[in-house]
């Protein structure tokens, strides 16, 4: 594998989406370009994160506010 390989799998391994043939060959890779794949896959996380972060759940908050807005007609009937 070279390094450019590397650098797809990289984004593969750090959403979970390697195969466990994969794995084993990606692991290998890691050993094999050293501090260079340990800072590639760092910056593959990062970039994971910030992505996570930036998501909205749409759906979750509308459920949140039709339950909220339940609470409150319920309090009033009271």
């Amino acid at each position: 594998m070279n390094f450019k390989e590397f650098q797809n799998q990289s984004r593969l391994y750090v959403i979970g989406a390697l195969e466990t043939e994969e794995l084993e060959e990606f692991e290998k890779a890691r050993k094999k370009f050293g501090k260079k794949a340990e800072d590639y896959i760092g910056e593959c996380y990062g970039l994971h994160e910030a992505f996570a972060l930036s998501l909205r759940p749409a759906k979750s908050s509308d459920a949140i506010k039709d339950r909220l807005m339940t609470m409150v007609r319920a309090r009033k009937e009271a």
